[in-house]
């Protein structure tokens, strides 16, 4: 069997089922039926919009943000889905800090459902650096799924990953 990147970590019970789903041609199939179209929010400005009313919505007294885009680059360079930064920037005498959110531009085609788990996720950053109790209590409350998201999200970049497209 071929090692699922996406997947390492979970157990092999799991992980079989999931060959399973590739090797009788089922996974596209099922994340259709679970996820039939994709999000329509295709430009930087765009995803700004969307972040910060998820941001106003649920974290109004957290940290301003100043960018938030697509990043082509971002899943080559750091094996990630998205990041979120704090850029520091010396004017005069003050130090100037501006936190940043960038998400894989491979989610430009994504269900809106998978869009919306990995924003929650870098939102949660603003309050909770390090992926603890608290940080993913955080993602739960702004996305009650956040968990299953996550999981056929995988799936969805699996597939993806073994060359297929689902849009």
């Amino acid at each position: 069997m071929r090692p699922l990147k996406y997947l390492a970590g979970y157990a092999p019970a799991i992980t079989a089922q999931v060959h399973t789903l590739i090797d009788s041609d089922k996974l596209p199939a099922l994340l259709l039926k679970k996820y039939p179209r994709p999000h329509d929010i295709k430009t930087d400005k765009a995803l700004y919009a969307y972040t910060m009313a998820l941001k106003n919505q649920f974290l109004r007294q957290s940290a301003p943000l100043s960018k938030v885009v697509y990043d082509d680059k971002i899943d080559v360079l750091h094996q990630a889905l998205g990041l979120h930064s704090v850029v520091s920037r010396v004017q005069g005498c003050n130090l100037k800090s501006k936190n940043e959110i960038r998400i894989g531009a491979i989610f430009k085609l994504a269900p809106p459902e998978f869009l919306k788990m990995i924003v929650v996720h870098e939102l949660s950053h603003l309050r909770e650096k390090q992926h603890n109790k608290a940080f993913y209590k955080l993602c739960e409350y702004m996305e009650p799924d956040y968990h299953q998201l996550e999981f056929d999200m995988r799936l969805y970049l699996t597939y993806l990953d073994l060359g297929g497209t689902i849009y």
